[in-house]
């Protein structure tokens, strides 16, 4: 006797068919991270539009995260490099909708400070030597300062680095360790700011341009 298929196991069916190949189940992804399990279908929808916008395989390169992130893709940036990183967790060369998910949780607003800042060090980290370097810093600093269309002479670079390190390198050692950064961290805040997006809290109600230096005021969120 054939068995019965019941109409809640006919839609997970249908949900399961709607997501990535290889990828987490919807419900799993939600118990790993701040969102629910309609915030993940929406990011869903975000995922391939932008995993489409160069090559439709249902994953995202590089080029289709900088095309989202910056609205370009003539230039090579340091920061992308970073982000892509980041969401590339199983360093494939490429992002799957669960690493895509996972690290846009550590965005979200909820996210505990502790998990934001060992991510941040992460992004400074440029050769995952676990340490922050001068250099290392330098080259993030004119990045980000690149992003920002702020052009600002090498001494002004310099007395940032130097002004950074005479303040968190408190081992004096010439290099910033996990356990300084998150000293200097608490004491400004503020190198926060950028590892959280306000919109991740009402995804399933406004759905967001998928841009991390986004000028939208807060009034408008």
């Amino acid at each position: 006797m054939g068995s019965k298929i019941s109409k809640r196991d006919r839609a997970n069916s249908r949900d399961k068919s709607k997501q990535p190949s290889g990828s987490e189940d919807y419900t799993l992804l939600a118990s790993k991270t701040p969102f629910t399990v309609s915030e993940i279908q929406a990011l869903y929808e975000l995922f391939m539009k932008v995993s489409s916008s160069v090559v439709k395989d249902g994953l995202i390169h590089k080029e289709e995260l900088q095309l989202a992130l910056f609205q370009s893709n003539d230039k090579r940036n340091l920061f992308l490099d970073r982000i892509f990183n980041l969401f590339d967790v199983n360093r494939n060369g490429c992002i799957e909708f669960g690493e895509f998910v996972q690290t846009l949780s550590i965005f979200h607003p909820k996210t505990s400070e502790a998990v934001k800042t060992k991510y941040a060090f992460k992004l400074y980290d440029l050769r995952h030597t676990g340490y922050i370097e001068r250099e290392e810093l330098k080259e993030m600093v004119q990045a980000l300062l690149k992003e920002s269309d702020l052009n600002l002479s090498e001494d002004v670079v310099k007395m940032i680095v130097d002004k950074t390190f005479a303040e968190a390198d408190s081992k004096g050692d010439g290099r910033i360790d996990e356990e300084e950064w998150k000293e200097y961290v608490e004491k400004n805040p503020s190198l926060l700011k950028n590892m959280t997006l306000p919109y991740l809290m009402d995804i399933s109600l406004a759905f967001p341009s998928f841009v991390f230096n986004s000028k939208v005021k807060e009034s408008e969120l």
